[in-house]
């Protein structure tokens, strides 16, 4: 094994317990999970620094360490999609790593690329508890109300820990651009 490789399989290691710890510090939204956190920060920050697949590998471990840790299972489909597609998906935030690279200079083009990486990132996430949420929710309210009802449980949440983690990613990468450089 090279020694990039084994670099960021261990930075990959390392973020995921920083992202489980991150989302263990939150403000809890609802009973039955759901909390404003800094957890897709790391996923993010793996993703933007190496690429989609540590990204994605990142998420996938959050999700992973999420479920042995005390996870919120109703059944075992919502438990794939909340907890192991959900944060993997934020690693499809690394889309925009080649455009952040190419704009180091332009501090306002970066922020837009790093934001516009972070939206798509917590969107997905947010469409993948939406459709957990539905799994849950049409068992406990009538169905044309189901949809409704997750909607807006996931977006009181999922909303406020994008705009954050937007803002806590841009000044950390326009700070410290050297963060992009993967021999810091």
């Amino acid at each position: 094994m090279d020694k990039k490789r084994l670099q960021m399989l261990i930075e990959v290691a390392i973020f995921a317990a920083i992202g489980l710890v991150l989302d263990k510090l939150s403000f809890s939204m609802w009973a039955q999970g759901g909390s404003i956190s800094f957890v897709m920060l790391p996923i993010v920050l793996m993703g933007i620094r190496w690429g989609l697949k540590a990204g994605l590998t990142t998420g996938l471990l959050i999700g992973l360490l999420q479920l042995v840790s005390g996870a919120l299972i109703l059944n075992p489909l919502q438990a794939a999609i909340d907890y192991l597609i959900a944060f993997t998906i934020v690693g499809v935030a690394a889309v925009v790593r080649k455009p952040i690279l190419n704009n180091i200079e332009n501090k306002t083009k970066m922020i837009l690329y790093i934001t516009a990486g972070i939206v798509l990132g917590g969107f997905l996430r947010f469409l993948a508890h939406m459709f957990a949420g539905y799994i849950f929710f049409r068992d406990v309210t009538s169905d044309e109300n189901a949809w409704w009802v997750t909607i807006s449980y996931n977006g009181s949440y999922m909303l406020p820990a994008t705009i954050l983690t937007a803002i806590v990613a841009c000044l950390l990468f326009t700070s410290a651009p050297r963060l992009l450089n993967r021999n810091a």
